[in-house]
């Protein structure tokens, strides 16, 4: 391996000790300083430098992050924290010129910023024609495609700007900048810290007198402590694709651009005190803050004569009509009454408006869609149609939807099916106007196993040892690479590189990376949106996107609608469509049998693969133990295995009292009205508000910030304190400490990932719905779970296993009969269904929607004659056509119509002439008598080309061999009593290690017969990691495990399952 480089390795530059230094009571301001959010460029998150600015007594900073405004929010945030000065700008780069410090003075001066960076991101506004093709091209990956702003637009947005110019500027430019923008233009002087210092400085000072403009002094920050050197050398050679040994002068020379104490600044520029004092000038001129922006939230059509509100009444009125037809319940009636005041004294109709217009367009579409969350409290959003739970019936609070204490717009979540949200998006860009809507920016940050690919390169380790060390990291390890990992990965812990490629990967892991685009997150505008934010071009065609993800627009008061998608949505919808088309009985969320005993009894079994919510390991293991039978019990079930209830504690209090083994018992009589309906013990977020304000001591707004910490605590802190408050305030009501510190730990678990009950209660009509289909129709039900694939838990091979079980039968791909899609058949005579899973060819690995599309087009004019018709008239490539024949999709086309092998129907393709003029016709001049591959190759070509087999299973090919050795099936398991020691094989087909299983690792394990969970204790993976995570197919002795009803097998030891065949599996592995 190569010695360690030397280049990241930095010592903090020497302290400068000038005769005429003055001492530290200069005040000074810094002004120019790129944060992480400048993406590689910067080594700092904004809440660091904010932070140490404060620390060290700057009187205010700018951060200028490189065309770009993300950073702001954040930073805006912590520096009200501190009481430090926040100056808002950026660094422009400048077409054929340097960078270019912006900072807004006023409120019209962050608009003609907003403006500049703007263009810098589309080349021009973000119209329909500037969100090009082209743009998108320089725009993948957003950060990495940047822009310049033309000179001339600069000067025609100077207005309420203040322009620091660095790099080398000639005085012409400066006097043309100089005119545009008055006093407000300043000259960037910076001392590097080497040799040519004296030099540069005394020029810089020259240049400043030719150009008529005065100098102002920076550091040039790009990390807020120079601890960071060796990072931000790593972020360069990131940025520049080269290695810390080839950078050479891309490098820094020294750790110098870092803040400053006010003492440090007047060492280091000694002699140009002016320049000092003009940083503090600026800042002190540049009075704009976030908080003065002005977002206006549309104003919806409404039909003429009405105003919004009296519009929104009136949908309400006709919505409760048509929910309640026999007549609006009094008390519905009040509730309604009520939301409706508080909407229209917070000035909210318009909102409502909007999302009921875009649930309309889906549903007049015939999109499916449902709203979730919060929305679910509110009988307002009922009624219009856009949640499916009625409040009244489930006791769900509307406060915690909408309040006037807190004063702040609602929060509505629709889903829409995904692959048809798209049109959605569609309508709304069309509505309001690509000048007024844009997504959501989501930072993607680094993750330990970007950041060591990352790293690693920069370093100069290999493309191997790079991609050797990253696999052997997993996002359950923690935070500490460690040595055996490394040795694993054939590294040696010891050496240097290697330690610095760890050491650097843990300060990389976290930082910014690139932006992205919110799940479905939609800000829209009555103004245009460049006057307020930035916008720019997304990857995805057709997409604009601001410079703000969802927790900054709440700083800046933007309003936006959540419009997400949902695959099971597709798939309800999906499967609707096959049973009206196969058995003639239409279907809708509305009309599917409520509260069917027999779907409840699949449930108990936990036979829900496939389900919504409840097919993970933890839920199937859930599901024998709570034994749901009714709507509410899944609204449990749904909350239940999440980090809150089980770091709080909660899940085995709930049992034991569901199960009659212990009474309910309430820790202060206060509790009972919120603890009553879930036996006692808090399940959901809204009882730990609840008990907050009962017994805690919190206000409701308090409540409140309780419920934001949940949400954002890694990002913000503070839930932590919080929690400590709850407990103080709950042991002033004589409530005991152990119980207030499980509250606290539940809390602390919401913070993780925990259900609101609004939002468990719209999922968990889904959760019935999909139930029902899978018991009803099972077929149909897996036949749209693989068409609506990539979603849920499962792969299509595990789907469609499961429907064989259940007695589906399935059919091969073949290009005379199958679709892209998966497709229903009548099941032949004496079948357990009536209707077979003819395979689609969207199976076939590497076939295009496009080709198949050809297939059936031409299929309908009339059948195939062989593989040169099919050719010929589908227009496929020979590669389409291996594809094809390895997957078996060509056995019926053999010559004369009979069949034959995939050997031969590859041998045959083969044969075929690939040029335009030649197309359809067989150098051949009879086919080859290939004999036919034996069951194991069969399987094998199934597998590589498919991902599944339709005739056999991997295990069942060595099931007689595991028999004689004594190896258990996993249907053979079922009947084993507790304690048990057994052993079984099969395949990993998922690997689960949450945060919340102090380091345990679950795995699925699949065999032809069904699944088995599979426990495995620390120690047990670490000593044999490696069998563990590389290999799909293993043996494993354990001890079973009984609870109830649910079986698990504690492991003792793995072992790769030998004789097994090679088949090309891969494992879905979550949280």
């Amino acid at each position: 391996m190569p010695e360690a480089p030397q280049s990241p390795v930095r010592r903090p530059p020497p302290r400068i000790r000038h005769p005429d230094a003055v001492d530290g009571g200069r005040p000074v301001a810094e002004l120019v300083c790129r944060s992480a959010f400048s993406f590689q460029e910067g080594a700092s998150l904004p809440e660091e430098l904010v932070e140490q600015a404060t620390a060290l007594g700057l009187r205010a900073l700018a951060i200028t992050d490189r065309d770009a405004v993300y950073g702001l929010p954040r930073a805006w945030t912590e520096a009200r924290r501190h009481g430090l000065h926040l100056v808002c700008g950026a660094l422009l780069t400048v077409q054929d010129g340097p960078g270019l410090a912006a900072l807004a003075r006023t409120p019209r001066g962050w608009t003609h910023l907003c403006h500049l960076i703007t263009h810098a991101r589309c080349g021009g506004p973000p119209d329909d024609d500037a969100v090009g093709p082209r743009t998108r091209r320089r725009a993948r990956g957003v950060v990495k495609g940047r822009g310049r702003v033309p000179f001339s637009l600069v000067l025609e947005k100077a207005a309420g700007i203040e322009f620091i110019a660095m790099g080398d500027w000639s005085a012409d430019r400066l006097g043309a900048l100089r005119d545009a923008a008055g006093d407000h233009l300043s000259l960037g002087l910076v001392r590097r810290l080497d040799s040519h210092d004296d030099a540069r400085m005394a020029a810089r000072r020259a240049l400043a007198r030719q150009a008529g403009v005065p100098l102002v002094a920076t550091a040039d920050v790009v990390m807020h402590h120079p601890d960071r050197q060796r990072l931000q050398d790593v972020l360069t050679c990131i940025r520049l694709h080269t290695t810390v040994d080839r950078a050479g002068t891309a490098l820094q020379a020294n750790a110098g651009r870092h803040l400053l104490s006010p003492a440090e600044y007047a060492c280091r520029f000694a002699g140009y005190e002016d320049a000092l004092d003009r940083t503090v000038e600026i800042a002190d001129r540049c009075r704009f803050g976030l908080d003065r922006i002005r977002y206006r939230y549309p104003r919806e059509v409404v039909p003429e004569g009405r105003t919004p509100m009296e519009h929104l009444r009136v949908l309400v009125a006709e919505g409760a009509r048509q929910h309640y037809p026999r007549g609006v319940p009094d008390s519905v009636r009040a509730q309604l009454e009520h939301e409706l005041a508080l909407i229209e004294k917070l000035d909210f109709p318009a909102y409502f408006l909007t999302v009921h217009d875009a649930v309309r367009f889906a549903r007049q579409r015939g999109i499916l869609c449902q709203g979730r969350g919060s929305a679910a409290n509110s009988a307002v959003c009922y009624v219009l149609g856009i949640t499916s739970v009625d409040p009244a019936s489930s006791s769900l609070l509307f406060e915690r939807f909408i309040s006037e204490e807190r004063g702040e717009p609602p929060d509505i979540d629709v889903d829409f099916e995904h692959e048809r949200r798209e049109e959605v998006f569609r309508y709304l860009y069309d509505k309001y106007g690509r000048h007024r809507a844009a997504m959501i920016n989501e930072v993607i940050r680094y993750r330990r196993r970007s950041a060591v690919r990352d790293v690693g390169k920069a370093l100069g380790l290999s493309l191997d040892q790079v991609d050797r060390m990253a696999r052997r990291i997993h996002w359950f390890d923690g935070e500490h690479i460690g040595p055996e990992q490394l040795r694993d990965a054939g590294m040696d812990p010891a050496d240097r590189r290697v330690q610095l490629t760890v050491e650097l990967t843990g300060q990389l892991a976290g930082l910014p990376r690139h932006v992205g685009i919110h799940v479905g997150g939609f800000a829209i505008s009555d103004d245009p949106l460049i006057d307020l934010c930035p916008v720019e071009p997304a990857t995805k065609e057709g997409r604009t996107v601001i410079q703000w993800d969802k927790d900054d627009i709440d700083v800046v008061g933007f309003v936006k609608v959540d419009f997400l998608s949902l695959g099971i949505l597709t798939a309800i919808r999906k499967t609707f469509d096959l049973v009206a088309r196969h058995w003639r009985h239409p279907l809708s969320l509305a009309t599917v049998p409520a509260e069917d005993p027999a779907v409840y009894d699949m449930i108990c079994k936990a036979d829900t693969i496939g389900v919504f919510q409840i097919e993970s390991r933890a839920q199937m293991s859930m599901l024998p133990r709570l034994k749901p039978r009714c709507w509410y019990d899944l609204v449990i079930e749904v909350s239940v295995v999440r980090p809150g209830p089980i770091q709080g504690g909660m899940v085995h209090p709930y049992l034991r009292r569901r199960n009659g083994e212990e009474p309910e018992e309430y820790a202060h009589e206060k509790l009972r009205p919120i603890l009553e309906r879930t036996l006692g013990v808090p399940i959901f977020q809204e009882q730990v508000m609840a008990m907050a304000v009962a017994v805690g001591g919190f206000t409701p707004g308090q409540a409140d910030e309780l419920r934001r910490a949940m949400g954002a605590w890694r990002k913000r802190g503070g839930l932590e304190k919080m929690s400590e408050e709850l407990v103080a305030g709950m042991m002033a009501e004589g409530i005991t400490e152990d119980y207030a510190r499980q509250i606290a730990a539940q809390i602390r678990g919401f913070g993780e990932y925990g259900f609101p009950e609004s939002h468990a209660a719209s999922f968990a009509r889904l959760v019935y719905v999909s139930a029902w289909l899978k018991h009803h129709y099972p077929g149909a039900f897996a036949a749209a779970l693989v068409n609506s694939q990539p979603m849920g838990f499962y792969s299509a091979r595990t789907l469609l296993a499961d429907a064989q079980r259940h007695g589906v039968e399935l059919r091969p791909v073949d290009v005379r009969h199958s679709d892209w899609d998966l497709t229903l058949e009548p099941a032949g005579a004496g079948a357990d269904r009536p209707f077979a899973i003819r395979l689609g060819m969207r199976m076939v690995k590497g076939l295009s929607s496009d080709a198949a599309r050809r297939i059936e087009a031409a299929r309908r004019q009339r059948p195939f004659a062989d593989i040169g018709d099919l050719q010929l008239r589908a227009d496929l490539s020979r590669d389409d056509l291996v594809r094809l024949a390895r997957a078996d999709a060509l056995a019926g086309l053999g010559p004369a119509g009979r069949p034959w092998n995939r050997r031969q129907a590859v041998w045959a393709v083969q044969g075929l002439y690939d040029l335009p003029l030649f197309r359809g016709l067989s150098r051949q001049e009879d086919p080859a008598p290939l004999p036919a591959p034996d069951t194991l190759d069969e399987l094998r070509e199934d597998y590589a080309t498919m991902g599944l087999s339709v005739d056999m299973h991997p295990i069942a090919m060595v099931r007689a061999d595991l028999e004689r050795r004594s190896v258990r099936s996993v249907a053979q398991v079922q009947d084993c009593p507790p304690d048990a020691r057994v052993r079984v094989a099969g395949m990993i087909s998922h690997r689960q290690r949450p945060g919340t299983a102090s380091g345990i690792l679950f795995m699925t394990l699949e065999d032809e017969t069904g699944l088995l969970n599979i426990v495995v204790k620390p120690h047990l993976f670490e000593r044999q990691r490696r069998v563990i995570l590389e290999h799909s197919l293993v043996e494993i002795a354990g001890r079973i495990q009984r609870d109830g009803d649910s079986l698990s097998l504690l492991a003792f030891r793995f072992q790769p399952l030998r004789g097994a065949p090679a088949v090309s599996t891969r494992s879905r592995d979550f949280r």
